[in-house]
């Protein structure tokens, strides 16, 4: 603004220097990173310049055709967003704005406090919240599920119950047989033998008949009460079965921070040195913070110095996500790009969303263009422009749906054939047994016939 000589005195004016409204005629440095969907190569032509595309591409063009001016982009020499080092210098584009190789900065840059202290930002473009990257659980194949609805103990004590009420139904036929042959009645002829008795209990327990003539009371209290049984034991089983089937259909065990922090089976990292990995180590060290799920998830993360489990850029993170066994801690708007544009929809996107913050456009400290950038950004989201960039490179109705594994279907869901591969193969026992028992009766009889043919 003004510089000061001890002989001339103020040379220049305090006054803050004022653009107009907008940039015309102006070609600014921009200086950018690598994230898909916010920049990423587009096809370049032979002998021309590096061509961009994405998210923050559009948005810059969107600004320049506002404001009049052009702009050379290039990537920064490490590829890294910007952190300060230990001495006191900062790298990535942040470093680059400070030694004045760039005019602006723009790519999934995180508008942070400490960035703040050095260069400066406009308003916010987009939010920006932390989510899980993690890989669909595969459908186990469980050709006996018809029998999860009840455990073991409840399926014994059924099958136990059917001849138990079989054999006191035959005794109670049996004492009323004597009694009507005591009474010079006709004896009754269903249930007269145990395997009959058996076998009408069974028919009423499957709902399929089994009805006997019940003429004491004894007999009428025993067939009311197994039907009552069978009705409840039914009505239960249905439910049960139709509640399973759709919680197998159901998400992933681990929908939060807090579930992923309570499990060991998946270990989860994020990008090192990164704003989210700084962000978990100042929620997880502090004292005063009450909720022990970030000290449980700063405790995985920051094992071994982050070597263990964290990566070295997001493209790591999303490729070993992918391979499973890993959940990737990073930006929602990223990892939801990965999982809608992954060619085998493989994985999903979790979490509550914690850490939530904003995109920027970062300049120099003291740029006269931030006012402007800040209202034409602003202008942008009132005009509803901003949303249909979103609706672009974010898809809701894509080729992978976010919502799968993470909600019940609201639709429902054709069951698959090893869902009933039990109850075929139930049948074809029964089949099989069926026709060994008929040969076997074949050849019992051929054999009695055979020795009571007379011998000429």
């Amino acid at each position: 603004l003004a510089t000061w000589d001890s002989e001339k005195g103020l040379n220049g004016s305090l006054q803050e220097r004022r653009l107009g409204n907008d940039l015309q005629g102006l070609t600014l440095k921009v200086v950018t990173v690598l994230e898909e969907p916010f920049v990423m190569v587009a096809e370049n032509i032979l002998g021309q310049p590096k061509r961009y595309k994405g998210f923050s591409i559009d948005v810059l063009d969107a600004l320049a055709k506002n404001l009049g001016f052009k702009y050379e982009i290039y990537q920064a020499p490490d590829g890294k967003y910007g952190q300060q080092l230990q001495n006191s210098s900062w790298n990535g584009m942040i470093g680059e704005l400070i030694n004045k190789r760039a005019d602006l900065a723009i790519s999934a840059i995180t508008i942070t406090p400490e960035r703040e202290s050095v260069v400066d930002f406009s308003k916010r473009y987009m939010d920006y919240s932390v989510g899980i990257l993690i890989k669909k659980p595969e459908e186990k194949i469980n050709i006996f599920s018809l029998f999860a609805p009840f455990d073991f103990a409840v399926w014994a004590c059924i099958a136990a119950a059917i001849p138990i009420v079989g054999v006191l139904i035959f005794v109670l036929n049996r004492i009323q047989a004597v009694r009507a042959q005591n009474a010079s009645q006709p004896s009754p002829s269903a249930s007269s033998t145990l395997h009959s008795a058996i076998w009408v209990v069974y028919g009423a327990f499957v709902q399929q008949g089994g009805e006997s003539t019940v003429n004491s009371v004894a007999m009428r209290i025993v067939m009311g009460s197994w039907w009552l049984f069978t009705l409840i034991v039914c009505s239960s089983y249905t439910a049960n079965l139709a509640a399973f089937l759709t919680v197998s259909r159901m998400d992933n065990p681990i929908r939060t921070f807090q579930d992923l922090s309570k499990q060991m089976d998946i270990s989860y990292g994020t990008v090192r040195d990164s704003a989210v990995y700084e962000y978990f180590k100042a929620k997880g060290t502090n004292p005063l913070e009450q909720d022990n799920t970030f000290a449980e998830l700063w405790r995985t993360i920051s094992k071994n110095n982050g070597a263990d489990n964290c990566v070295s850029n997001p493209s790591e993170g999303i490729r070993k996500a992918k391979k499973g066994n890993y959940a990737f801690l990073w930006d929602v708007t990223v990892v939801e790009y990965a999982a809608l544009t992954d060619d085998e929809c493989s994985v999903t996107v979790i979490g509550n969303s914690i850490s939530s913050k904003g995109y920027g456009i970062a300049l120099q400290h003291g740029s006269p263009y931030r006012d402007l950038f800040s209202q034409r950004i602003l202008e942008l989201q009132e005009s509803g422009d901003l949303d249909v960039l979103k609706q672009k490179w974010w898809p809701r109705m894509g080729r992978c749906d976010l919502n799968s594994h993470t909600n019940a279907q609201t639709d429902g869901k054709a069951l698959k054939l090893h869902s009933f591969a039990g109850v075929f193969c139930i049948l074809a026992i029964g089949l099989l047994l069926a026709c060994l028992v008929a040969a076997l009766e074949l050849w019992w009889n051929s054999n009695r016939c055979h020795q009571e043919t007379p011998k000429e």
